[in-house]
């Protein structure tokens, strides 16, 4: 299964106790959501992880994992990240994307030209970022995903049209 047709949904966080709990970061826009995807995926697609939600905390989800009943088993699978399979989601809204959706998009300014391509998405808590790497480099820019700078997205044409920011340098003092 390729990255396109499966989505990073959450990531397997500290154990909780002694008897086999483990917090759960949920990507989830419903953090409890995560569990009814069904069996969960490692990042190689090796393992399947069955999650039952316990509870939630403020730092996130409590759960048992299916087949672990010890703290041991739990820590042995802590920053595993996990995966679900795009066709079990339900479909983005109007003008909200997967960002496995925006990742390989073709950028272009507004007339057309071509920029360079998008190859990931990031959120530091203040919005998301699109990572561009410009077209015939290795060096990439980070733009911020909002309308002001990526006003649209066709995903059927497989392109993004990218207003990059205006850089302005600062004068030497004499």
């Amino acid at each position: 299964m390729n990255d396109r047709q499966r989505v990073l949904i959450g990531r397997i966080g500290a154990p909780h106790g002694v008897r086999g709990e483990v917090t759960i970061q949920s990507y989830a826009e419903d953090p409890r959501a995560i569990a009814s995807y069904g069996p969960l995926q490692t990042e190689d697609g090796k393992r399947r992880v069955e999650l039952k939600i316990v509870r939630v905390t403020a730092k996130g989800i409590v759960a048992r994992i299916a087949g672990i009943d010890d703290r041991n088993g739990v820590e042995a699978l802590k920053g595993l990240a996990l995966y679900v399979e795009r066709s079990r989601l339900p479909a983005a809204a109007e003008g909200e994307f997967y960002r496995t959706d925006l990742i390989g998009l073709r950028a272009v300014d507004p007339d057309g030209r071509t920029l360079g391509s998008v190859v990931g998405v990031d959120n530091y808590g203040a919005g998301d970022i699109l990572e561009l790497r410009l077209e015939g480099t290795r060096e990439t820019e980070l733009i911020p995903f909002a309308d002001a700078y990526a006003p649209s997205v066709d995903l059927d044409a497989g392109t993004i049209t990218i207003i990059l920011p205006v850089v302005v340098e600062a004068k030497e003092e004499e």
